[in-house]
């Protein structure tokens, strides 16, 4: 196991060049490092909205910055970015960890079409809830004691935060990694949890936003 630090250009180098020191060539980037924060779009920072950017987005460009090169001269690689149903989807009072996973497809989606003349291949898998430490790991944004949100947040929070400790368990996401490394899934995007939330992710572009927003509300109690 190599350490990388995806927020810092010289780690993710020294990592990338220890693996081709090691074997010689790069076959595959898996970005998967990311963290969410929690708090209203009105009272995050920019400079939290930062930090957040720089790994959940940038994070990934400093890694396929060091991977692509390689890949290019050997005709060959691919690209796996885990996104988030949530990159589809504004998640209430996660405003700013949907806007990175936005971006994220966004990001994915052109580079897919930059590379594909290359033998390279850019694939997105964009999970649901999961049981993971995602739900430990996530950060607050400073806010105030008198702000206006404190209550809608809270009970945001909570649904969240149950749906994420009763999610799918890691290892389906696993198998499918495994199956689009191996070359057995050709698709360029990939839902991955209850079927349920992937069903209301889909089905968003044929239902009236302002109906899909209110059931949104409804079950994050805002």
């Amino acid at each position: 196991m190599l350490s990388m630090n995806v927020n810092d250009e010289q780690s993710v180098a020294a990592a990338v060049e220890e693996v081709l020191r090691q074997s010689g060539r790069v076959d595959v980037a898996v970005n998967n490092a990311g963290f969410g924060i929690a708090g209203a779009v009105e009272e995050t920072s920019p400079e939290e909205a930062r930090n957040l950017l720089e790994t959940n987005l940038l994070g990934v460009l400093r890694v396929c910055r060091q991977v692509l090169p390689e890949m290019r001269t050997q005709s060959q690689g691919i690209i796996v970015n885990i996104s988030s149903l949530a990159g589809r989807v504004g998640l209430p009072f996660q405003g700013m960890y949907s806007a990175t996973k936005f971006a994220l497809e966004g990001l994915s989606e052109a580079l897919r079409m930059e590379v594909r003349g290359f033998g390279i291949r850019v694939v997105v898998i964009a999970p649901g809830d999961f049981s993971t430490e995602f739900t430990a790991n996530r950060r607050m944004i400073v806010a105030g004691p008198e702000s206006a949100y404190r209550e809608p947040l809270q009970r945001a929070l909570n649904r969240a935060e149950a749906d994420e400790r009763g999610g799918t368990h890691p290892e389906q996401l696993a198998r499918l990694l495994q199956r689009v490394v191996e070359g057995r899934g050709r698709k360029n995007w990939y839902s991955c949890g209850a079927l349920s939330q992937r069903l209301a992710v889909g089905l968003r572009p044929y239902i009236p936003r302002g109906m899909y927003e209110r059931g949104m509300m409804r079950h994050y109690r805002v």
